[in-house]
Formats: C-alpha cells, sequence, structure tokens
C-alpha cells in the first residue's frame, strides 16, 4: 500500500513539474513574438525609424541570446532552482517596468533588455529539468510535449499580439510574462535543493563578446564607423582571451573544427535573413497594403507560424529518409523562391503573403531540423555539449542581428530604388530589394553548406 502511494505520489510530482516546465516554454516564445507584428505601432508611437523601433525586439534576443549561454554554463555551479526562480523574477520584473515606463523609449529599451535576461533562463534549463526529473522512460514524451507547446507559442503569438495592440494598447503586450509568477510556489515546492559544484566562469570573455556584439549591432543602426571598428576590435580581443583562459566562454577548440563552424554560421545567417523578414513584413503590410495590427497578426503572420507544428513533424520524418541534404535543398527552395515571388508580386493582394508566409516557416522549419542534424554529427562525444550550446547561442544571437540589420535598412535609402525591371509605387522598390536580398543569402548560404558536407562525407 505504502509503495503503490510513493509510486503515484512520484508519477503526480513528475506530471507537476512537467505542467509548470510547459507554461514557462509557452510564455518564453510567445514574449519573443507578440510584439514583433507591433513594431510599426511603436516606430509611430515614438515618431522613430524602424532602425531605432526595431530595438525593442532586438534588445530582448541582445540579453535573450548571451543569456542562453550564461545559464548553461551556471546550471551546476548555482543549482537549476535558483536559475529557473531567478529568470521568472527578472522576466516579470522587465515586464513591469516596460509597462509603467513604456511612454518612455529608453525605460522600454532597458526593460527589454531585462526580460531577455530572464526568458533567457527557460530554453537553457527547461530541458536540463527534463533530463534530470521526468524518468527516463517518460523523456521522450515530455521534450515532445514542450516542442509542441514552443511551436504553439510561436503560432499565437502574432495573432494575440496583433488583437491587444489593434483593440487595447501594445504595452499591454508586455504584461503577458507576468503570468510566468503563478509557476513560483510550485516550482519551490516540487525542485529539489542541489548541491554546487565548484568551478569558474569566464566573465571576462562574456563582457568582451557582449560588448562587440552591441557594438556591432548599433552599427547596423547608425552606420557610424566608429562602432565597427570598436566591434571588430572587442572581438578580436575576445578570440585571444579565450585561447588563453583556463575555462573559456567558448571553446575555442570548436574553431578548428571547419564542418561544424560553417554549419553555424551558414544557419545563423540563414535564421537571421528569416528573422528579418518577419520583422519587416508588418511595416510591409501597413506602408503597401494599408493593413490594421490585428490584420497582420492574425491574418498574415497566424497561419505561417502555426504551420510550423506541421512542418516540424514532417521534417523529421524526410531527414530520416531521404537526408539531411534532401530536406535542406528543400528548405532553401521553398525560403528563396517565397522571397523571390514575394518581390515581383509585392503590389498583389496582401493575402499572397499568408501563402508566403506559410512556405517560408515550413523552410525555416526544415533548416532547423538540418541545421542541427548535420552541426551535431560534425561534433566528437566530447565537443557535443559545448557544440550544441553555441548553435543554440549563435542561433539566438543571429536572430536579433537580423532583425537589427533589416531595420537598418529599411530607415536609410541605400536599396529604395527600382533595381528589378518592374514598376513598383512608393516605397515598394525597398521591400522588394529587400526580398531579392534575403533570396540570394538563403542560396548562398545553402550551396556552402551543400559543397562543405558533400566533401567532408566523401572525406569521411
Amino acid at each position: 500500500m505504502n509503495k503503490s502511494y510513493s509510486r503515484l505520489t512520484v508519477r503526480y510530482n513528475h506530471n507537476q513539474v512537467l505542467v509548470w516546465l510547459c507554461v514557462l516554454s509557452f510564455f518564453s516564445v510567445l514574449n519573443e513574438m507578440v510584439l514583433n507584428v507591433s513594431l510599426p505601432d511603436i516606430a509611430d508611437y515614438f515618431g522613430k525609424p524602424p532602425a531605432i523601433a526595431n530595438w525593442v525586439n532586438t534588445a530582448f534576443m541582445l540579453t535573450f541570446s548571451v543569456g542562453t549561454a550564461v545559464y548553461g554554463k551556471l546550471s551546476d555551479q548555482l543549482g537549476l532552482k535558483k536559475l529557473l526562480l531567478f529568470g521568472i523574477i527578472m522576466n516579470c520584473f522587465g515586464s513591469i517596468i516596460g509597462f509603467a515606463g513604456h511612454s518612455f523609449f529608453p525605460i522600454l529599451i532597458t526593460a527589454r533588455l531585462i526580460q531577455g535576461i530572464g526568458a533567457a533562463a527557460f530554453p537553457a534549463l527547461v530541458m536540463v529539468v527534463v533530463a534530470r526529473y521526468i524518468p527516463k522512460e517518460n523523456r521522450g514524451r515530455a521534450f515532445g510535449l514542450i516542442g509542441s507547446i514552443v511551436a504553439m507559442g510561436e503560432g499565437v503569438g502574432p495573432a494575440i499580439g496583433g488583437f491587444i495592440a489593434h483593440y487595447i494598447n501594445w504595452s499591454y503586450l508586455l504584461l503577458i510574462p507576468t503570468v510566468t509568477m503563478i509557476t513560483v510556489p510550485f516550482l519551490i515546492k516540487l525542485l529539489e535543493k542541489e548541491e554546487r559544484v565548484e568551478g569558474r566562469f569566464d566573465i571576462a570573455g562574456m563582457v568582451l563578446m557582449s560588448a562587440g556584439i552591441v557594438c556591432f549591432m548599433m552599427f547596423t543602426t547608425s552606420y557610424k564607423v566608429f562602432l565597427l571598428i570598436i566591434s571588430v576590435v572587442l572581438l578580436l580581443l575576445f578570440i585571444r582571451h579565450i585561447r588563453k583562459a583556463a575555462d573559456p566562454f567558448v571553446d575555442p577548440a570548436l574553431g578548428k573544427n571547419a564542418s561544424f563552424m560553417i554549419g553555424v554560421l551558414c544557419g545563423g545567417l540563414i535564421f537571421g535573413t528569416v528573422a528579418g523578414f518577419i520583422s519587416m513584413v508588418p511595416y510591409m503590410m501597413k506602408d503597401v497594403h494599408h493593413l490594421s495590427t490585428a490584420a497582420i497578426g492574425s491574418g498574415i503572420l497566424f497561419p505561417g507560424t502555426i504551420s510550423v507544428i506541421i512542418f516540424g513533424y514532417i521534417g523529421g520524418l524526410l531527414v530520416d529518409r531521404k537526408g539531411s541534404l534532401y530536406v535542406l535543398t528543400i528548405g532553401a527552395a521553398f525560403l528563396s523562391i517565397s522571397f523571390l515571388i514575394a518581390a515581383c508580386f509585392i503590389e498583389a493582394t496582401p493575402w499572397l503573403m499568408t501563402t508566403i508566409l506559410v512556405f517560408v516557416f515550413g523552410g525555416l522549419s526544415f533548416t532547423k531540423t538540418v541545421i542541427s542534424t548535420i552541426v551535431s554529427s560534425s561534433l566528437k562525444q566530447k565537443e557535443a555539449g559545448a557544440g550544441m550550446s553555441l548553435l543554440n547561442f549563435t542561433s539566438f544571437l543571429a536572430e536579433g542581428m537580423g532583425i537589427a540589420i533589416v531595420g537598418g535598412l529599411l530607415s536609410i535609402s541605400l536599396l529604395d530604388r527600382k533595381l528589378l525591371p518592374i514598376n513598383f509605387d512608393g516605397s515598394t522598390y525597398l521591400y522588394s530589394n529587400m526580398l531579392v536580398l534575403f533570396a540570394a543569402i538563403v542560396v548562398m548560404s545553402w550551396l556552402v553548406i551543400l559543397n562543405v558536407y558533400k566533401r567532408s562525407q566523401k572525406n569521411g
């Protein structure tokens, strides 16, 4: 009787942990997606160009990407429970600051930086919690459930964001992460106290890398050359530092693995390009077709984001049956062809963009599946943890950079001219040329990955 009761209690605790992890996963993704559709409204509210307004998302992605690497390295030293609770509190703290001070742009950006610091704990630690607290025979189901919840958050984010921004106000979107506070008492009760593991944390490496990235992102906003020079100097100092550090923030040995680095860099280019495109869609739909924020969120973005669930499943099946490079080619074709069709028919019905976005998100889903597969296959067993952590960090960072770079290009006249033999009105040339540029980046990245991995297969 006691043994049976004990087993039921343990199973009940495991299920409770999983429920609250799903809540955290859902709202962490939602926090990333909901404000994207409101970027034009935020730009109009503050009277800022896209290069500045896009920092509402770029600031979040900056600390979010760096944070995922930091939390992963600190999890053994400080314990999952403390870090997870710290992340929740910081995320909610940033939300309240952002909502209270949303009328002041510097406060809004500061709040998004704080939100990113907090939200980074969720993807970095949730999977580790599953590995430690969920029984081995149930982990597959747990990972699958969390993956589905994340996909659902990505799907409904634009619809929720568009509805609230249009019918209430975009500032209320900042309060959504505060819902995660309901998980705190349960996680305190359910997660065990862990023993600390002694170790060093490379603070100098983190600071050098973060400062270099910030300067580069600021360069993409203002195009002031001195910021680019500072960025390059800081990143060179970072590379020099990690070669000498006892426990470096990034393992320099990974840089010697050519296949791994090509996969990470080219994958980052594709992810950043798609993130930049998605951030451009609301501006494009408002400028070219004069759609409302609600219509953009629910009618244009929602079908594409929700299709990720289906394409993710199909992509996994195709990788197993046809191979990674086959699926990568399909994903790259979806992306590049979709961008080119949008570039040529941008002034056609806005609902064409709905269909295009379904294939863009499908191509992104295929590409993410493949990049993870081929990058992991290029790593030795002892490099797997550090390598996959670097891939996740690079992917999140590339998305933030993509949003910043696209915002900068939308704010200058570099591409605002007729380049294609098609007659458009007004600012349509700018968006059309950007779409052609996106297609070129995807095709170039695909060709490089294809060449490198075919060569490595022959040599292997």
